[in-house]
């Protein structure tokens, strides 16, 4: 739908008008400039944002928080696998990265 509410089929009900004056609902993924989302919300390019980010990694949003032993997450952290990467240069060319 170019427009939500605008339909170019009636079978396209995932759009709909939310509970909340001015909201419209979308119950699947949306991509924007990729027509394979694979997460609710995919943007590939720029995002503005005019207004704060919401995280649930806030502290306001955790109990029971708690310092660990840190040799204990060194040993972990020794466990993990690194690796270095270059972008491939189609992938790199439509992202716009320059540096790959």
């Amino acid at each position: 739908a170019s427009n939500p509410g605008q339909f170019e089929n009636d079978s396209d009900v995932l759009w709909q008008r939310g509970h909340v004056p001015e909201t419209t609902v979308y119950h699947g993924r949306v991509g924007i400039n990729t027509d394979a989302p694979d997460e609710a919300l995919v943007v590939c390019g720029n995002a503005k944002v005019m207004g704060r980010v919401m995280h649930p990694s806030d502290s306001r949003a955790k109990q029971n928080i708690r310092e660990v032993d840190t040799n204990e997450q060194l040993r972990r952290i020794t466990q993990m696998r690194l690796v270095e990467y270059d972008y491939k240069p189609e992938f790199a060319s439509v992202m716009g990265i320059k540096n790959t």
